[in-house]
């Protein structure tokens, strides 16, 4: 497992990957907005793509590195996962197509960035809809800006909310609540699926 500090405009982040035993693709996964890459479902959702032989990235925010638990404003957010990911297409996955993805928060960056990042594919671990009581808040239309293949997967009862489904975007409901811990092997499993199914005509193109 290599770990890698990276220069962004707002500090540094660290990113660390986890190979697969043949590189098809690279993912980037960020953690939400008070925790780790530890969390159970990136660790979960890190296992299933590598078992998709899709190398993963897991990047630790510059507000993390620096010791902070408050999230730093979205802008800021995006400016430095596309600064990471940039350095990362050449540093560790030179000539892959690239996937963005993370829980809550970090999914909601991987949304906004995709575009931009040039992202084959999204994976959204319990995508905050709307903030809990507050469904008025929506932050569906970050998920329908994306225009690329997307993967959510969502507690059934997460207070958060419930994403839409639609073209280009499957919903995968778990058992449990926003943590996504009820079945760890399940997220794996979905993960896993998915990449192989929107991988596979990219597969055939190289």
């Amino acid at each position: 497992m290599n770990r890698a500090e990276i220069d962004t405009p707002h500090g540094p982040a660290f990113a660390e990957l986890h190979c697969a035993a043949e590189g098809r693709a690279g993912l980037l996964l960020g953690h939400g907005a008070g925790g780790g890459i530890s969390a159970p479902d990136l660790v979960a959702a890190t296992r299933g793509a590598t078992a998709a032989g899709v190398h993963v990235a897991l990047i630790e925010q510059p507000y993390r590195v620096a010791g902070r638990r408050a999230p730093a404003p979205a802008a800021q957010l995006d400016v430095a996962w596309l600064a990471v990911s940039r350095q990362l297409s050449t540093m560790w996955f030179e000539g892959l197509p690239l996937l963005f993805g993370g829980r809550s928060s970090g999914a909601r960056v991987a949304c906004r960035t995709a575009e931009a990042g040039e992202a084959v594919g999204v994976v959204c671990l319990a995508f905050p809809v709307h903030p809990p009581g507050k469904p008025d808040k929506t932050r569906q239309p970050e998920l329908d800006a994306v225009t690329v293949p997307t993967l959510v997967v969502q507690g059934e009862s997460d207070p958060f909310g419930q994403p839409e489904s639609a073209h280009l975007r499957e919903i995968a409901r778990m058992p449990g609540d926003h943590s996504l811990k009820k079945d760890i092997p399940g997220i794996s499993r979905v993960v896993e699926e998915w990449l192989h199914r929107i991988l596979r005509p990219l597969d055939q193109l190289g």
